[in-house]
């Protein structure tokens, strides 16, 4: 039994771990935060240590940075991941921070995912790094402002760490690649697109090293190409949190870039979403939004074309049906622009929540009994089907004595162009009817034969409850 436990290896330090940085110039990439300068370099060079946020997407080296900051500052380092922590494991960590005090040690308390923490376990941090007891350092990959508490903000630096850019992920592979199969050979196609399929995740980039590795070390593969590479990496996941930053980085580069009339950039931001996992039916309702928000009547048949696209997919489904939103998404991007429609929409919302409910002019009523019709609905009601031109020149459609507000105003984009042009010329009709003859409710009598409301002759009495 002791032979059998003998030959058993001992199972191997992941590649990401073994590569981890032993000092600030290993580290890949932020230069901005390390260079000479800068203000984690001013940091440990000052041996003023301070509570800070790390913010950045995965795998650029938040974690790393917090451990080099332990090390170099001869500190107790006690890490916590909000996803698996509680109180229980708040309370113990500032025990040892307490215990490490007593020993004359400084203690670094590391909050991996801070945001997942709510507002109280946040708040429970404050009294010791007020305190001194400890220096607060949390990561987040979403941002500060939104998912930490002001309170805990107020008493941290942000600093905001960035995806490692081409270069830096070159270099990693190449000492990757030293370290974990020095005697395999990766083509530069092969290289390049493992370098594309971390998307600017030096863990992840680790990762894919040692998958590729195994396989062709399986497979007897050598030299490693582009080819063996899609094969061995069956599923690409870029970076992607369906609820995160990113996430609603990306849509709203989306929806400007339709809003920009740009279709090239329109197109990308779409695929994008699209492999990195967006729920394609969120992206056919965005796409309906900016039909409704940024095209509206300049063009109608956006929004047409969108709906037309969403039930699309829900028909094809993945991959044909992503096919009818990317169409709709360049006929967006396309489409005249207009937002006088969503102005005027938010100016009139914003007027009624503000002002008192106004009554429903008598004469605009519905008067389907006859005591309504006795006690005046509906009454000197212009029917516009029987007006000249099937408008009621004059007439006034909202609340007595409310001024006409002019929320919406078309722009000359578009079929939006000939709307205002219509508009003006009803508007024209208007003025000139203001000089006829009005009736004591100040309402222009449009020239009715006297027994009969106007517009209402030859209708039968049905007519009457039109709305």
């Amino acid at each position: 039994m002791a032979d059998l436990f003998e030959s058993i290896e001992p199972p191997q330090v992941p590649l990401a771990e073994r590569m981890r940085p032993k000092s600030l110039d290993e580290v890949a990439g932020q230069a901005h935060l390390l260079g000479e300068g800068k203000p984690l370099r001013l940091a440990f060079a000052s041996h003023k240590l301070h509570s800070m946020i790390l913010w950045g997407p995965p795998g650029v080296g938040k974690t790393t940075l917090a451990r080099l900051m332990a090390k170099g500052f001869d500190a107790e380092f006690v890490a916590l991941s909000a996803v698996f922590s509680g109180v229980k494991e708040i309370r113990e960590a500032i025990q040892q921070a307490q215990a490490a005090k007593a020993r004359g040690r400084h203690t670094i308390l590391f909050v991996d995912e801070v945001h997942r923490f709510n507002k109280s376990q946040q708040d429970a941090f404050l009294p010791y790094v007020e305190q001194g007891l400890v220096t607060f350092i949390g990561a987040t990959t979403e941002n500060p402002s939104f998912e930490v508490n002001s309170a805990l903000l107020s008493r941290a630096a942000v600093y905001v760490l960035e995806s490692l850019d081409t270069e830096a992920m070159a270099g990693l592979f190449e000492r990757a690649c030293v370290l974990a199969c020095p005697e395999r050979v990766f083509d530069d196609d092969a290289r390049e697109r493992m370098i594309g399929f971390a998307d600017g995740d030096a863990r992840r980039l680790m990762n894919l090293i040692e998958q590729v590795q195994v396989a062709a070390e399986t497979a007897g593969v050598d030299p490693v190409s582009a080819d063996f590479v899609d094969a061995a990496l069956s599923q690409n996941l870029r970076r992607f949190d369906k609820g995160g930053e990113a996430f609603y980085d990306q849509i709203s580069a989306l929806h400007k870039a339709v809003r920009g009339s740009d279709p090239d950039a329109s197109l990308y931001w779409l695929c994008r979403m699209l492999d990195g996992g967006a729920d394609p039916l969120y992206l056919g309702r965005r796409l309906i939004r900016m039909a409704v928000e940024d095209i509206g009547l300049a063009d109608p048949r956006a929004l047409e074309i969108s709906l037309n696209a969403c039930a699309t997919y829900e028909r094809l489904g993945s991959p044909e049906g992503e096919l009818a939103l990317a169409q709709a998404t360049l006929f967006l991007a396309c489409a005249a622009k207009s937002n006088a429609a969503y102005k005027a929409y938010n100016a009139a919302r914003d007027f009624v929540k503000r002002d008192a409910s106004r009554p429903v002019p008598m004469h605009l009523r519905n008067a389907p009994t006859k005591l309504m019709k006795g006690l005046g609905y509906g009454k000197a009601y212009r029917y516009a089907h029987d007006e000249p031109g099937a408008y009621a020149a004059g007439e006034n459609y909202l609340p007595d004595g409310m001024a006409r507000p002019g929320w919406y105003q078309p722009t000359p984009r578009g079929m939006e162009g000939r709307i205002g042009e219509k508009l003006a010329q009803l508007r024209a009709l208007d003025e000139a009817a203001q000089e006829s003859v009005r009736p004591a409710t100040g309402r222009a009598d449009g020239g009715a034969k006297a027994g009969t409301e106007p517009g209402s002759a030859g209708l039968s009495e049905a007519a009457d409850d039109r709305p």
